[in-house]
């Protein structure tokens, strides 16, 4: 089975063929480093870390490209609001600058943490100025600008494909001017390439360009940088649902106008929202935590990721602390189970280099087409799961195959089997028999209490216990 994956231009699920065989050109959208990224943002980048990681695996050569925005980005995505940097740094007392390097260092020290692998490129807004007014020029050049107030405006009203990939028809964004706060636009939709006046005064960072000193938009910067490096023509960009109806829209709408209108982008991909009591994590509202909220509550960040693996990237997952300690549970059961088979090998250390999957490949099949199947993380650990439970496989096959899946899930399984903590350790069997010898006298004296405090405990290491008509047995499972 081909990898497939649902494309929101096509609204369908749709087989992956790349532009070009066996490489891969893939754009995700970055942060706007103004503040700390919250979990809910973070699920995007643990999206795009398992395409990258899935498209990897199956033999593609992947160009990942990640912008950071450290300029240009209202809080409202069609032109209105507050300039996030500039606000960010007026109430922390700190230049633009200090803001931007401060948080950008603070946010990938989090995808690290998460087990994120680093883009092949990042790429920063300021840096890329130039790119920026050179694709500018060619928009204006195509004949699909006007000047209003001093600023420079994309006119959606020419480009007839504007919303294709939103699904919203032209005249659903067609407003009167007076409707808008931007008086100088001709139509609602319409979207700002170049600022050179604004409703900020003594705008931090500007620039000298053609239409005069300013600063760009937002949506124009990653259409200049995804085309600088991939191209104007690439096979997957992706980002979180928000981005669909403005941002996204945006960006195709000029990237397409500047290249003649051959398609931009192949497959869009889009993961939906983390939500909170059925409401959207959101920074201006204040109702988001970070990772390191997570941290201080005694999570591993791996929890977070595991349970971000337990949903599917295109279903809507409702965040609770309660959620995240049967993810942490787990994950805990995992490396339990993992340790207990390599102490069967007689494996104490990461040797798995020299090691055949063997008997194990039916399950990595089988994990194979749960990626495949629009990278399907639920089913992707079912069989991770029901490797781990299938005692018909050599223990060396079992963990040789468990630690190839783990190249996609990213739950570093083999560093947490083989970690030198004594608490991680696995229990031998005669701890185990001698705890069940303990449940049964407990049963026998009436203290339920005590016994379920047993079979709890050695649940939470991975050792499941089974009680019948000839006494209790036990297996490793979750």
């Amino acid at each position: 089975m081909p990898l497939t994956l649902y494309n929101t231009l096509g609204r369908k699920i749709e087989p992956f063929n790349p532009v070009h065989e066996g490489k891969v050109g893939f754009y995700g959208c970055g942060p706007t480093v103004y503040n700390y990224a919250h979990i809910g943002n973070l699920r995007a980048y643990v999206t795009h870390d398992i395409l990258v990681r899935a498209l990897r695996r199956f033999g593609y050569k992947v160009t990942h490209v990640m912008n950071v925005t450290d300029v240009g980005h209202l809080s409202g995505d069609d032109d209105t609001g507050d300039d996030k940097m500039l606000k960010s740094a007026e109430e922390r007392g700190k230049s633009v600058m200090e803001i931007a390097a401060f948080y950008t260092e603070a946010f990938f020290n989090d995808i690290k943490l998460l087990g994120i692998q680093k883009p092949n490129i990042v790429c920063k807004a300021t840096e890329h100025i130039g790119d920026i007014i050179a694709l500018i020029k060619r928009i204006e050049a195509a004949g699909f600008t006007y000047s209003a107030g001093g600023n420079l405006y994309f006119d959606i009203a020419k480009f007839p494909y504007y919303g294709e990939l939103s699904g919203r028809r032209f005249d659903e964004h067609k407003t009167l001017a007076r409707a808008e706060l931007d008086n100088n636009k001709r139509n609602q939709g319409d979207f700002v390439l170049w600022f050179t006046k604004s409703k900020f005064e003594n705008q931090a960072l500007t620039w000298d360009s053609p239409w005069g000193r300013g600063y760009p938009g937002w949506h124009i910067e990653c259409s200049a940088m995804s085309m600088r490096y991939l191209g104007e023509q690439f096979d997957i960009h992706a980002g979180g649902i928000d981005h669909i109806q403005i941002h996204h829209t945006n960006e195709t709408a000029q990237s397409e106008a500047a290249t003649g209108r051959h398609p931009w982008v192949k497959y869009w991909v889009h993961n939906e929202f983390l939500v909170l009591d059925k409401e959207k994590m959101s920074k201006s509202t204040g109702s988001f935590i970070t990772l390191k909220n997570l941290i201080d509550m005694g999570f591993d960040p791996l929890d977070y990721r595991c349970f971000l693996l337990g949903g599917h990237y295109r279903n809507q997952i409702k965040f609770s602390v309660d959620s995240l300690k049967s993810a942490q549970n787990t994950r805990k059961s995992l490396l339990s189970t993992l340790r207990a088979i390599a102490a069967k090998a007689g494996i104490t250390t990461e040797e798995t280099a020299g090691m055949e999957t063997g008997k194990g490949n039916a399950h990595l099949e089988s994990f194979n087409l749960a990626l495949e199947d629009d990278l399907n993380t639920p089913r992707a650990l079912s069989s991770l799961w029901a490797l781990l439970k299938d005692n018909n496989i050599p223990p060396k096959d079992v963990l040789a195959a468990a630690f190839d899946m783990d190249k996609v899930l990213g739950l570093d399984l083999a560093g947490g089997t083989f970690k030198k903590d004594a608490a991680l350790n696995s229990v031998d069997e005669t701890e185990i028999n001698t705890l069940i010898t303990e449940r049964a006298a407990a049963k026998a004296a009436k203290d339920f209490l005590r016994a379920d405090e047993i079979r709890q405990s050695l649940k939470e290491r991975g050792i499941i216990l089974e009680d019948n008509p000839k006494g209790t047995s036990w297996r490793y499972g979750e």
